[in-house]
């Protein structure tokens, strides 16, 4: 296809396509499917290689947060039977943190629900960075609190945090359907705190919530004028009791679709394959590592994930290794405090990602979403 050999040659100079270039990324056929992942592959291994960066979740505060997001089972009004409760002690959230970092994790990410943190939040949260950072050398931290206020930025970078997540999720012009309390714009503002404060920006969207297209190319080319280092693509996990739990609108080939044209988009950036990989990939996970280069390890906030033994399985299995924490993640240009080194050269085409595909299936697996029962605020031991 002539696209799709525009498109390569576009990611290896890291020029920017256009959006009726995007929009046809995610208008190719199944048919197509190979062809599309083989060329967005190559741009993967152009800027990583065939390395996989593990980030591992802690929840520091579960639950019972005044915003109205439709998507979130942490949301006001949400009625899904979830874990709750208050501020992890810095102490549990640093054990938390190890068991990730002992299966492997290079960045730890610490996220508490709420609208945004309060000074003292910001105090504990500190506290908590410091205590990983004695424990555990070399790994990265990442702070994600919600809406900052000024001053809080520059506090979090101080105590040592590598980076803030706070993401898009959708686009502006649809912004206001899933969320009333805050704005688009809050969030953009949350992230250009974070990066005039020195902290690497990782900032993403939310796919399978009854968007569009349009919707889907209009929230990635945000993004990349934005420029995170980092880009999460979440996968909506339809909670029972929250807004949109009867929004399964997502295919294994369309999630592919997806994640292929983020990574046209944003050639060189770290791409995230993040929550609901799992209910919406299903047995074409494998396939989605020749598009993202990292994943998250173990499980999530409120849901429980793959067996992290099985993550790091897949990983090996499809060809692909676990990037150390010696190893640097960005590209040369792209390189900050916890930035990265230039890829390895590597090569692939359609026929060798041929035999991890399986056999797609439309049947909705609400089966598939299991709310998290055990590690941090519980006394079960966590999935890494």
């Amino acid at each position: 296809m002539e696209l799709l050999n525009t498109l390569v040659d576009k990611g290896l100079r890291r020029e920017l396509p256009t959006r009726e270039e995007a929009l046809a990324v995610l208008a190719t056929s199944d048919d197509e499917l190979l062809d599309v992942v083989a060329a967005a592959g190559k741009v993967r291994r152009q800027w990583f290689g065939r390395r996989v960066k593990l980030n591992y979740l802690v929840n520091l505060k579960s639950g019972l947060c005044p915003e109205d997001c439709s998507y979130c089972s942490q949301r006001l009004g949400s009625k899904a039977e979830i874990l709750k409760y208050t501020w992890l002690k810095p102490d549990d959230a640093s054990k938390a943190a190890a068991a990730g970092v002992a299966g492997g994790a290079k960045r730890v990410c610490l996220v508490a629900s709420g609208r945004g943190p309060t000074d003292k939040d910001v105090d504990r949260v500190s506290e908590t960075i410091s205590a990983i950072k004695e424990q555990n050398e070399g790994v990265e931290v990442c702070a994600c609190l919600g809406l900052l206020s000024d001053g809080q930025a520059g506090r979090l970078r101080a105590a040592g945090a590598d980076a803030y997540n706070h993401n898009l999720n959708t686009s502006e012009a649809t912004y206001g359907d899933i969320c009333t309390t805050h704005d688009f714009s809050d969030r953009v503002s949350t992230v250009q705190q974070a990066q005039a404060a020195g902290m690497s920006a990782c900032s993403g969207l939310i796919a399978g919530m009854g968007e569009s297209d349009a919707d889907l190319v209009d929230v990635v080319f945000a993004l990349r004028e934005l420029d995170p280092d980092s880009v999460p693509v979440n996968f909506l996990i339809p909670f029972e009791g929250t807004p949109l739990a009867k929004e399964w609108n997502l295919t294994p080939q369309r999630a592919l679709r997806i994640l292929a044209m983020v990574r046209f988009v944003c050639p060189d950036v770290e791409v995230r394959l993040a929550g609901g990989r799992e209910v919406h990939l299903r047995s074409l996970q494998p396939l989605a590592l020749h598009l993202v280069n990292s994943i998250f390890l173990g499980d999530y906030l409120t849901s429980e994930g793959q067996a992290g033994k099985d993550d790091l399985a897949m990983i090996a299995d499809a060809g692909f290794e676990v990037e150390g924490t010696d190893t640097t993640t960005l590209p040369e240009h792209r390189r900050q405090d916890c930035g990265g080194a230039a890829a390895d050269d590597a090569e692939g085409d359609a026929e060798e990602l041929a035999a991890t595909v399986a056999a797609p299936s439309d049947d909705t697996r609400r089966d598939l979403v299991s709310v998290r029962r055990r590690g941090a605020g519980t006394d079960l031991p966590p999935n890494a």
